[in-house]
């Protein structure tokens, strides 16, 4: 029998293919048999019963506690973008007092000055929003060597760099829960048939928007 997918002869696309995130959420539903598998195990006897019972109640703790855990990591990540706007409004601030600072970083740092909180709906774009104010910022401090040796601004940059590892590993983190519980309310029976009858969904894990995809596929040097 040939192998399903033979290195030796492989259909290749040369034209290459992109990837994107489904954003679909997919429900979990068991059918009939779920129903008489449970039946069966009364009838075979009260312990099989019970002992599924017990099963079905220790798995949807489990699933409360990790929707808690996606609740938590994805406050991580809030967390480290409301401290970048801190930092990068305090670096603003400094380097247009030296310079005139470039309109788009002036009207960005503006918009987040108008107190928007970050939610679930508006995350992705305020990180995107916070590395254009970076990059702004950063052209702006090379081109003056008196900025650059300002130690407050210094030290801020310093922090705006450590805060986007912060939150790149936080969304790493994101991610990997979401996984795991796209993976676990599919683990049938016991899992599967409590996030049925919950009415749970499947998540969508942290996606890249167009804008940065686009620059990622630009040429920096």
């Amino acid at each position: 029998m040939p192998n399903e997918l033979d290195e030796m002869n492989p259909v290749i696309n040369v034209a290459g293919r992109d990837i994107n995130v489904i954003e679909k959420q997919l429900p979990v539903q068991v059918g009939v048999g779920s129903f008489i598998f449970e039946v069966v195990l009364w009838i075979l006897g009260i312990i099989p019963g019970l002992i599924f019972l017990f099963m079905k109640i220790g798995a949807q703790n489990y699933l409360r506690q990790l929707q808690q855990k996606i609740q938590h990591d994805a406050s991580q990540i809030d967390n480290y973008l409301e401290q970048r706007v801190k930092i990068l409004q305090n670096a603003a601030a400094l380097v247009a007092k030296a310079v005139d600072l470039d309109k788009d970083v002036m009207k960005g740092v503006a918009e987040l000055r108008s107190g928007t909180k970050v939610n679930e709906s508006n995350r992705s774009k305020i990180a995107d929003q916070l590395d254009a104010i970076t990059s702004g910022l950063k052209i702006s401090v090379e081109q003056y060597p008196n900025l650059q040796a300002h130690a407050v601004i210094a030290d801020a940059m310093r922090q705006n760099n450590y805060l986007q590892c912060e939150i790149t590993a936080a969304r790493e983190v994101y991610n990997d829960t979401v996984m795991r519980w796209n993976q676990d309310i599919f683990a049938w029976p016991t899992k599967m048939i409590v996030a049925a009858r919950a009415g749970y969904t499947t998540r969508i894990p942290f996606t890249a928007s167009s804008e940065i995809k686009n620059q990622a596929r630009s040429v920096f040097f």
